[in-house]
């Protein structure tokens, strides 16, 4: 018996009244004025190369067969093959996916990467769903794509609602289809399997690093910073940690349970332990229990936020009480928001740039396979902190020079590389 879903996952409002594209775009419009980009670049670089939408049938444990919708969007191939992640959530939309390989183009450009921008996604509900059933899900989508990914076209990665697992069985399905074992067609895979040393916590990382230069920068000592971390999976989860590894107080963190804050810290060793053993901070006790809302217009000196899209709007954004706020999360702001916190004088460092830390150490794996030879720890990490500081600092000198935000200073860079690459290439027409 074949039927959809009964209870289709419901799809946020946000994602339903908003386009979180028309946000991208936003932001690459005031870059492109400052870069005098001439129309023609414009056109090409606001639309993306390939959009695919298909059909995932699957059989659920109990016997019966059910349909979801995939989506796959390469965006932009002028640098190399494309790059992105895997979503499993119940808002998963072509809007959002679209705008995902979007950022993911400038992402990879600004710490340049030799990639282009892509991402893809199931609307579906994870928690919801058995491990037999999401692999049957995945293999489906896997195999819906083998003709248009590869380690040469398009290299996948998790994402929200998926991990290492889901990327064993995406690489298995594609190997034998290929029937050749082919560990670079995607990244973030078990170490066993061809994964990198590095790669889970490269995210949160990389936060981290971008934080720290930048606090340095604004003469802001560590052990005197408390920060609020919004969303503890695991890019929160594992900027919090290494903040505290470095002095730093976490004061507040929160995940789909509701908001821990504790102005005398937060018990990080606790937290982590509930989060990895009962998957949520249900049970956690050890900070006052408030909203998300709330959080994040708490008292702190650094506002992570590490969730989902437009959490900073224009309704909160003149009550941000952080000196700086860094994007572990895609899309997290809205323009109206970041228009706000410029003028309120609170330093943004954007995501593209923010948590690109992920997207390198990736890339970093895909060389390793494509080698087959792979680094110790420590040269994956060393090799990260260069990577991002290196166009950290070309990014502020560009927001030095200009007297305009990060975000702006970030675009900039990374269309630029861009379109270098194109003109370089020409337009196949």
């Amino acid at each position: 018996m074949l039927r959809t879903d009964p209870n289709p996952p419901t799809v946020p409002t946000t994602a339903r009244d908003v386009s979180v594209f028309g946000d991208g775009i936003a932001y690459f419009n005031e870059a492109a004025e400052l870069l005098q980009l001439e129309r023609s670049m414009r056109a090409i670089l606001t639309h993306p190369s390939r959009q695919i939408i298909f059909s995932i049938p699957f059989q659920r444990d109990s016997g019966e067969f059910e349909v979801y919708t995939g989506y796959r969007v390469q965006y932009n191939f002028a640098r190399g093959p494309v790059k992105g992640g895997i979503r499993y959530h119940p808002g998963v939309t072509l809007d959002e996916v679209t705008a995902l390989a979007f950022w993911m183009t400038w992402k990879c450009a600004v710490v340049d990467l030799p990639f282009g921008g892509a991402k893809g996604g199931v609307t579906c509900d994870p928690s919801k769903l058995s491990d037999s059933e999401l692999e049957r899900i995945t293999r489906r989508y896997a195999a819906e794509l083998v003709e248009v990914v590869g380690p040469d076209k398009d290299v996948p990665a998790p994402d929200v609602g998926t991990n290492s697992k889901t990327m064993a069985w995406f690489m298995d399905t594609y190997s034998m289809h290929m029937r050749q074992t082919v560990p670079g067609v995607v990244t973030g895979k078990p170490l066993a399997i061809g994964g990198s040393k590095g790669r889970v916590e490269a995210t949160g990382r990389g936060v981290t690093i971008i934080a720290m230069d930048e606090m340095e920068n604004m003469k802001i000592k560590p052990s005197q910073t408390k920060v609020i971390i919004q969303g503890f999976g695991n890019v929160g989860m594992w900027a919090a940690r290494l903040f505290a590894q470095r002095g730093c107080k976490i004061v507040g963190i929160s995940d789909v349970t509701g908001a821990y804050y504790n102005p005398k810290g937060i018990d990080l060793d606790k937290a982590i332990e509930l989060a990895e053993k009962d998957h949520n901070l249900a049970a956690f006790r050890g900070g006052d229990k408030i909203s998300n809302a709330e959080l994040l217009v708490s008292e702190c000196d650094v506002l992570v936020p590490a969730a989902l899209e437009r959490v900073l709007t224009s309704e909160n954004a003149p009550n941000i009480k952080a000196k700086l706020v860094v994007e572990g999360a895609n899309g997290p702001t809205t323009p109206d928001a970041d228009h706000i916190l410029n003028e309120r004088g609170i330093t943004v460092i954007p995501d593209i740039m923010a948590n690109a830390g992920g997207v390198t150490v990736s890339y970093f794996e895909w060389v390793q396979d494509k080698m087959g030879y792979f680094w110790k720890l420590n040269e994956v990490n060393e090799r990260l902190e260069d990577t991002l500081i290196t166009n950290f600092h070309e990014l502020r000198a560009i927001a030095n020079r200009h007297r305009i935000p990060y975000r702006t200073a970030a675009y900039m860079v990374a269309i630029d590389r861009v379109v270098q690459s194109l003109k370089l290439r020409g337009v196949y027409a």
